[in-house]
């Protein structure tokens, strides 16, 4: 079966996966919508279900189509946050300032939740991480992506919210993943470290459950490893310190490119097909397309797909003409 690539498909995400070929995608990467926070309006959306365990069923059941369609070395980067437990009192809570939302959106819902307090976090990133787990998903790394920049919150009874979830998943134990195309610089101090003497110690002999001693902690003379030993980068840690970046069109909850980006880069090979079944204002499609990858989004809200195939074709070749990319 032929597949259209660089293409944005409107409809339920569920319906629309159905009708994918199995394993014809290398990557999936996408924010779905986050649990009780906004009303797009359509009856078909998730996030305004009754339940956070109806919401999490629904997103596995969309995810396990996702593992239907891609290719045995695929993987799936899912970004996530938590909501809090509300007293179930106030229905749809709205802004008195924007009845209609600050962009025609409904907003969040304040219910209670069973099996939570007031003001409890209700763990919906882990309750999902679980879920995906247990319908068969290798669960490989929870990434945080650390904001600079986060939006304010007029709370004093608890820290201000700053980070979200990236959970990636595997399709399969062995799977495609380019550690190379996001690895970080090495700090200064790591190459003086190698380079530098380093008598016996207590890190120099193996220990129970460590038969082999670390490389850096062999004893050596100083000046046996030198510059062109030394590797300038390592493996990209756990924290990403990303910035949102403010989106002028239509949708709210646009994440920045280069959260997608990094996504992209380890997960899928050049050439490769990327998906993204919450497609949104097409971050993910944008990202794909500057980095030599193709495709495939599914957004149920007709007008955020025009916004999308837009700004897509706008934004890309805005950068591409900014940073010389071919």
């Amino acid at each position: 079966m032929m597949m259209e690539l660089d293409t944005i498909l409107c409809g339920d995400s569920l319906n629309v996966l159905k009708a994918l070929p199995e394993g014809s995608v290398h990557c999936c990467v996408t924010s779905p919508p986050y649990y009780g926070l906004r009303d797009y309006g359509m009856d078909a959306q998730i996030g305004r279900e009754a339940t956070p365990e109806e919401y999490i069923s629904r997103l596995t059941a969309v995810f396990r189509e996702v593992r239907r369609v891609l290719r045995p070395d695929g993987t799936l980067w899912v970004n996530i946050a938590d909501s809090y437990c509300g007293t179930g009192s106030k229905g749809d809570t709205r802004d008195p300032k924007y009845p209609q939302g600050r962009n025609g959106q409904n907003i969040s819902l304040c219910q209670a939740v069973r099996g939570c307090k007031q003001k409890d976090m209700i763990g919906i990133p882990w309750m999902l991480a679980f879920a995906l787990r247990a319908d068969g998903w290798y669960l490989r790394n929870d990434v945080i992506w650390a904001k600079g920049n986060p939006m304010p919150e007029s709370t004093k009874d608890r820290c201000t919210r700053s980070h979200e979830h990236i959970f990636m998943f595997t399709k399969s134990r062995r799977y495609f993943y380019d550690w190379l195309a996001i690895a970080e610089p090495i700090a200064p101090t790591t190459a003086l470290r190698q380079k530098a003497g380093r008598g016996a110690g207590k890190y120099s002999v193996p220990v129970p459950g460590q038969p082999q001693t670390q490389n850096i902690n062999k004893p050596r003379e100083k000046g046996s490893i030198t510059d062109d030993m030394i590797s300038p980068v390592r493996a990209k840690r756990d924290v990403w310190f990303i910035n949102t970046v403010p989106y002028k069109g239509g949708h709210f909850a646009a994440y920045p490119p280069l959260l997608a980006e990094t996504c992209i880069l380890a997960g899928c090979p050049k050439g490769g097909v990327v998906l993204d079944p919450f497609m949104g204002s097409g971050t993910t499609g944008l990202a794909a397309k500057l980095h030599g990858r193709h495709y495939i989004g599914i957004e149920l809200n007709t007008e955020f797909c025009s916004l999308a195939r837009m700004r897509i074709e706008h934004d890309a070749d805005k950068r591409r003409g900014k940073e010389n990319l071919p």
